[in-house]
């Protein structure tokens, strides 16, 4: 066995789960081998065995599912996967049902997999550890847990009590596990596992009662009542509609758990276990669990392990950063500094507005410390770490300065010539532009190699994206710098060339601009609005419009056409801005803002927005011919051809900053794994032809250069 040490000695028969060359344990095709082959040894041992130890040689327990190989997996492999499974859970309810008693040492964490394996044990004893994670986080990669997870958890914690663990992935500690009686027993480290579990088994071994789970006793009752207790029976009547308004039906994992957790509450433990693997077999193979594996976990790994950051540059940490203007951006940013223990400085050209952009920690504080998740004394000491002030000077000695001042070119020169002076040696200046060029904003330097753009989203406290810009002239030190100060605040850096508009806001604005373009076009507004909800975007382009405000967009528009002409050349607008630019210069709608822009926003409160009435007159065409595929294409395909020719231009670099930067930074579907792994599930081929026809009937948008279909292939990733 190449994955699990076998070992009897003096009636105990340990299997130490140690893979080789992984730094973690997973269910590998060797490890399900192996645990076959353990197993059968266990029952041949059976009658010199007092007790089953399991336990692990790697610093974690059990990391879970092997998702590479997964990834491999094709749709005609559904069958070969489901007995794969039952044969997986066969193992266990051998070493569960013996009658000997097994015990699971828990010496660090155990996710997914990993967890489902921990729950063999009849006893579990865990390392009193907070950093330790237990739990089922299968859900967020599209999956769910297949390996008896889900009918152990709903056996023990009963129907409503296993909901958050199950259907929203909610992670637990040891002492968490302890008060939900998941766990047995806490010990203070990973040497007085074994000790502990021979106790355990020593007080079970040959007692009148083998060791046995409660679902194994024939007085068994689930926590809470089945599914025919009334109470029960009229929760789960509308669970699957309010699930469904979350997942809006392209999310089959949350809907597959649920029936697997109601309709195995009403049959026998091992018909239980059969209905979860058949629902696992086949959301495995689906491309909907593929995109998110590959997003959520590969990708997002592949940003956490640095794989952006410019190698040989020393890890950093800043103690004293400052901030330039102290309102929405500036504020938010100062919060989540104070936050993660950074000393900051918030500057704006008067004392009141710098004193009213510190109130905002102080707002959000506020609510933490009256919900009781912070104490007053931590509030007190994150408001201490934030000076906010109206003079220049106090800036001194600070490592880095961030300007969040407006749009503006002349401002921001400005700001950055009055500031950088202050920097303390070998310090950076950083600007939270969405927009402007990076080597633009850097004339204005006297170290464009120490310039960067770290674009933050609004509301940064909520916001995990962060966008790191690169200029022309910004050194390999400064990038490396600008990630560590990202990955200090607990947000997700992505690191991109310089362009207009860098990655996020110029492919965002492909989305909102087309959605404007259908309202040209005569599409009514609620078809583009529901269109852009129905493929999974977190609202439609015009909302979101409104929110960003239409005059921020005319403003962008006017810029633009300035820069060309001063390059000698001219800009030729698009037919959604366009209709923006109506909106705001004809009919004065400027946005959410302006209580006015697509929508109409009542001043009572509690009273919902409207599509704003005269959109119909203005610019319906009642003849004009739309369905609800072209338009949801029309919104994916713009953004996917759009980053598609960002990677092209090498303003990305990368595969997982696109993918993880169009999903948290402007709201491409999850479902999809993010902006280029919607084309590599497609199909490149799928993909190509379908963009030519959009491009054929809707324009130059969707046009696929040479160039770009070679970049699209170059990248396609292989597991």
């Amino acid at each position: 066995m190449k994955t699990i040490k076998y070992e009897l000695t003096d009636g105990i028969a340990t299997l130490t789960f140690d893979e080789e060359g992984s730094p973690v344990n997973t269910m590998c095709a060797q490890w399900q081998k192996d645990l076959t082959e353990a197993t059968a040894q266990v029952v041949k041992d059976r009658e010199a065995i007092r007790g089953i130890v399991l336990a692990s040689n790697k610093s974690t327990f059990f990391a879970g599912a092997d998702l590479k190989a997964t990834m491999r997996l094709k749709a005609s492999d559904a069958a070969a996967v489901f007995q794969e499974i039952e044969q997986t859970k066969k193992n266990f309810r051998t070493l569960e049902t013996l009658g000997k008693p097994v015990v699971s040492c828990l010496n660090g964490t155990a996710l997914g997999g990993g967890w489902e394996v921990a729950l063999v044990g009849h006893y579990r004893i865990a390392v009193a550890d907070k950093k330790i994670q237990f739990g089922l986080p299968e859900i967020t990669l599209g999956l769910i847990p297949g390996a008896s997870g889900i009918t152990k958890m709903t056996r023990l914690l009963g129907l409503m009590g296993a909901q958050p663990y199950i259907l929203e992935s909610k992670l637990f500690n040891p002492h968490e596990a302890l008060e939900l009686g998941l766990v047995h027993e806490l010990v203070p480290d990973a040497a007085a596992l074994r000790p502990a579990a021979l106790a355990w088994i020593a007080t079970h071994d040959g007692a009148a009662a083998p060791a046995h789970h409660p679902w194994d006793d024939k007085n068994y009752k689930m926590p809470g009542g089945t599914p025919a207790n009334p109470k029960i029976a009229g929760m789960l009547a509308v669970a699957p509609a309010v699930l469904k308004q979350k997942t809006r039906g392209l999310y089959p994992a949350p809907e597959y758990a649920l029936a697997a957790m109601v309709e195995g509450a009403q049959v026998d433990f091992d018909t239980a276990l059969r209905i979860e693997s058949r629902y696992l077999a086949r959301l495995i193979v689906s491309p909907v669990a593929k995109n998110m594996i590959n997003t959520f976990f590969f990708n997002m790994n592949a940003i956490k392990s640095g794989r952006s950051r410019p190698k040989d540059v020393p890890r950093y940490k800043p103690q004293k950063v400052g901030l330039l203007g102290a309102g929405m951006m500036g504020a938010g940013i100062a919060y989540v500094q104070a936050s993660r223990g950074i000393s900051t400085v918030l500057r704006d050209v008067t004392q009141d507005k710098a004193d009213a952009g510190k109130a905002y920690s102080a707002k959000l504080t506020q609510a933490r410390v009256d919900k009781g998740r912070m104490s007053a004394p931590d509030q007190a000491a994150l408001l201490a770490r934030i000076s906010a002030t109206d003079k220049v000077a106090d800036l001194a000695g600070c490592e880095l300065i961030i300007e969040a001042v407006f749009e503006r070119r002349d401002l921001k020169a400005k700001v950055t010539q009055e500031a950088e002076p202050l920097l303390a040696p070998g310090g950076f200046f950083a600007s939270n532009t969405s927009t402007l060029p990076i080597s633009g904003l850097a004339t204005a330097s006297a170290h464009p190699d120490k310039f960067i753009g770290i674009h933050f989203f609004s509301p940064v406290d909520k916001m995990k994206l962060v966008e790191i810009i690169r200029g022309k002239q910004t050194d390999d030190d400064t990038v490396a710098r600008a990630f560590d100060y990202v990955q200090t605040l607990g947000k997700i850096p992505i690191v991109v060339n310089d362009s207009r508009g860098f990655y996020t806001s110029r492919t965002f604005g492909t989305f909102v601009m087309e959605g404007a373009a259908m309202l040209g076009e005569g599409i009514p507004a609620a078809a583009i609005e529901n269109a852009g909800i129905q493929c999974g975007m977190p609202v439609g382009p015009l909302a979101v419009l409104d929110e960003t405000a239409l005059s921020l967009s005319v403003h962008v528009l006017d810029q633009t056409r300035a820069d060309y002409v001063a390059e000698g050349k001219t800009y030729i607008a698009t037919p959604g801005e366009l209709v923006v630019e109506r909106m705001v210069k004809e009919f004065d709608r400027n946005g959410r803002a302006a209580g006015a822009g697509f929508y109409d926003y009542p001043e009572e409160k509690g009273a919902k927005k409207s599509l704003w009435p005269e959109l119909k007159p203005l610019f319906e065409k009642p003849g004009t011919a739309w369905n609800i595929t072209d338009l949801k294409d029309r919104l994916l395909y713009r953004q996917a051809v759009e980053t598609a020719r960002c990677l092209s231009e090498n303003v990305l670099t990368s595969v997982h900053d696109a993918n993880i930067g169009s999903i948290f930074g402007i709201g491409f579907p999850a479902w999809t794994g993010g902006a280029m792994q919607f084309i590599y599930s497609m199909g490149v081929d799928a993909f190509v032809k379908r963009a030519g026809e959009l491009a054929a009937q809707y324009g130059p948008g969707f046009a696929l250069s040479d160039e770009v279909k070679a970049t699209i292939k170059k990248h396609q990733p292989v597991y």
